[in-house]
């Protein structure tokens, strides 16, 4: 299948990375390479730039597609963000001039009907951004206890019938296995009781978006990959995330304002005893979000929300 790709929020990420000609940049999150590309052109013989994903697809998507003929140099690299520190170190290139992480699922993902991330195609149960992980939407839906199910449905989907999904899926799969997405996709309308079902999004949407976030670890590994990144990046440099999902945006939000706060003493301490500095400054008190015309062409950047952090001196 061919692999497009719409970049979210490109022309705010391409003016809030300040780009240097001459700089170093990271895009920790490849997929369509959209925003790789964008960053590229704008950089000389001097400048480079690196691309991660843990998704082969992304990685061979990119090699065929982006080829010779930019001024700057760049590589790409297959690898979870979460090893973002360890990669560089290995590249001997020094801190960078700007770290990007568009968070959650790519568009090709969904649209590849045989990753089974989409409630709109049949297919195994699945959802591994990184095809050589082993466990699968399939361990999740089958294997975890129901109160575990709840709570993932509950956080991660923000879903009012967790509970009740949960324990539709219990009995489920003492009959047998639940195999496929469509077979989940019962499931879960079954459970929901269908005065609830008219109006909003479609039924299996929180359910799915919250067993992908849970077979690729993507709340877990946020914070601490953004802390690691702020000790990457060069005096002046900047880190940009997009994030698609609440708990996502809370998690940058808190982590940007813990990096930029200058002393976490109580404050019933006359003087500060913790010793810790600012890490540099907040440049988005509140988040960026798409232009009506930009969801007009692309509806998924509808919760897209961009936060930009800047390393201090």
């Amino acid at each position: 299948m061919e692999y497009s790709h719409m970049p979210v929020l490109y022309d705010e990420v391409i003016s809030g990375l300040n780009i240097k000609k001459n700089g170093f940049y990271v895009d920790a999150t490849l997929g369509g390479g959209g925003h790789f590309t964008g960053i590229l052109k704008k950089l000389d013989k001097d400048g480079y730039i690196i691309g991660i994903d843990q998704d082969h697809a992304a990685i061979e998507n990119a090699r065929s597609r982006i080829m010779d003929g930019y001024a700057a140099g760049f590589e790409f690299i297959h690898g979870n963000f979460e090893n973002i520190d360890i990669i560089l170190k290995k590249k001997h290139i020094g801190n960078a001039d700007g770290i990007l992480f568009d968070l959650g699922v790519s568009s090709h993902q969904l649209d590849t009907p045989e990753r089974g991330f989409s409630y709109s195609n049949d297919a195994m149960l699945d959802m591994r951004m990184n095809e050589g992980q082993k466990s699968s939407a399939w361990d999740v839906i089958n294997k975890y206890p129901k109160e575990t199910l709840k709570k993932i449905f509950l956080e991660y989907g923000e879903e009012r019938w967790s509970a009740r999904i949960a324990d539709f899926i219990e009995v489920a799969r003492k009959k047998k296995e639940i195999m496929t997405t469509f077979e989940l996709v019962d499931i879960i309308k079954s459970a929901i009781p269908k005065s609830a079902r008219r109006d909003g999004p479609h039924p299996a949407k929180r359910i799915f978006q919250a067993v992908r976030i849970e077979v690729n670890k993507e709340i877990e590994i946020l914070e601490n990959t953004i802390r690691k990144s702020s000790g990457l990046l060069k005096p002046g440099g900047r880190m940009l995330v997009i994030s698609f999902h609440s708990l996502e945006d809370r998690i940058v939000k808190k982590t940007f304002v813990e990096l930029e706060a200058p002393c976490v003493c109580p404050k019933r301490f006359p003087v500060c005893v913790c010793g810790k500095e600012s890490s540099g400054k907040i440049l988005t008190r509140k988040p960026i979000l798409a232009t009506e015309s930009e969801l007009e062409a692309n509806p998924r950047a509808r919760s897209a929300k961009l936060r930009i952090f800047e390393k201090g001196n």
